[in-house]
C-alpha cells in the first residue's frame, strides 16, 4: 500500500506523515509531496519518499500519484485557486486508479453559507463526479488559528458573539487523516470534525486560566472586525474571510461536536485545556 500525502510541506500534512510513521506504516510506502521540499528533507532522510509536485502543475502531480493506493488532499491554502488545483489532484488519482482519496473540507459545508465554503462545495462534488471511493473530512478551527501568546498581551478579538466553536488541534486533525487514510473501512463517507466546543470569550477565560492573567474577549462587528484585522496588517480580502468566518460560527456553522474526531482517534479529542496549556508553553 501506497500513500500519497499532498501539502506534505505546510503544518497538517507534515503532520499526518509523522503520524503515519508513529503508527507503523512503513516510511517506503509513504510518499510525501510539496512545493518546497527542502523543508522535509529530515523525512527523506528517514526513508520517506519525498517529491516535489505543485498543484497547478498537473504534469507534476503524474510520477508521485503512479502507484498510489490512497491519497489524502490537503485542501489547498490558496482560496480562489482550490478549485482547479484540487481538480488536478483528483484527475491524477483517477488516472492512478487510487483506492480511497480522503479530502479535507469544511464544517457543514454544504450548508455553511460562508465564504470558505464555496471551493469545499465544489471539490466534493468534483469527489462524487469522479467515480473515485472518497472520504471527507471537514474539519472545524485550529486552535492554531489563534495566537494565544498574542492574546495575553493584548486580548482575543472577534465577531463570533457568542457563537460555539469545535476548536481542536492541529495534532489531532492530523491523527484523525491518518486513521481515516489508513482504515480497512470506515462507517462514513463525511465527518464532521471537531474538539470541545467554546465561544470565543470562554477560550479567553481558559487562556486566563492558564496564564495567570486577565485576557478579555472584544466582541465586534464583522465590519469592525475587518477595520481591526487590516489595521494589524491582515490583507483586506482574507480580513473579510475572517470575519464572515466568524459571522458563521455566530450561526453554529463551526459547532460539529466531538464525536466525529473522537470516532476516528479511537479516543477522547485532547482537552482545551491540556491544548492551551502546550500552546502558552
Amino acid at each position: 500500500m501506497t500513500i500519497v500525502v499532498t501539502g506534505a510541506t505546510g503544518g497538517l500534512g507534515r503532520h499526518v506523515v509523522e503520524t503515519l510513521l508513529t503508527r507503523g506504516v512503513p516510511a517506503g510506502q509513504i510518499v510525501a509531496i510539496g512545493r518546497r521540499i527542502e523543508k522535509i528533507q529530515d523525512l527523506a532522510d528517514r526513508g520517506v519518499n519525498v517529491q516535489r509536485a505543485d498543484y497547478d502543475e498537473p504534469e507534476s502531480l503524474r510520477k508521485p500519484f503512479a502507484d498510489a493506493d490512497k491519497v489524502l488532499l490537503v485542501s489547498s491554502s490558496e482560496p480562489g485557486k482550490r478549485i482547479p488545483q484540487h481538480q488536478n489532484v483528483i484527475d491524477a488519482a483517477k488516472a492512478a486508479g487510487v483506492s480511497r482519496i480522503v479530502y479535507t473540507s469544511l464544517p457543514h459545508a454544504l450548508s455553511s453559507g460562508m465564504m470558505l465554503a464555496a471551493d469545499h462545495i465544489a471539490t466534493e462534488q468534483a469527489l462524487a463526479a469522479s467515480g473515485l471511493p472518497f472520504v471527507v473530512l471537514r474539519n472545524g478551527w485550529y486552535l492554531e488559528n489563534y495566537d494565544l501568546k498574542g492574546a495575553v498581551e493584548h486580548g482575543l478579538y472577534g465577531a463570533a458573539g457568542d457563537g460555539k466553536l469545535s476548536i481542536a488541534t492541529r495534532a489531532d486533525y492530523a491523527e484523525a487523516a491518518a486513521a481515516a487514510v489508513t482504515a480497512g473501512k470506515l462507517d462514513q463517507q463525511a465527518y464532521e470534525l471537531g474538539g470541545e466546543a467554546v465561544s470565543l470569550a470562554e477560550l479567553a477565560a481558559e487562556v486566563s486560566r492558564q496564564s495567570g492573567r486577565e485576557v478579555a474577549y472584544t466582541d465586534l462587528t464583522p465590519e469592525k472586525y475587518i477595520e481591526f484585522l487590516t489595521g494589524v496588517g491582515v490583507p483586506e480580502g482574507f480580513a473579510a474571510v475572517l470575519a464572515d468566518s466568524d459571522r458563521g460560527a455566530k450561526a453554529g456553522a463551526l459547532n460539529t461536536g466531538p464525536k466525529d474526531l473522537e470516532t476516528l482517534l479511537g479516543r477522547p479529542a485532547t482537552p482545551l485545556a491540556d491544548s492551551v496549556r502546550a500552546a502558552l508553553a
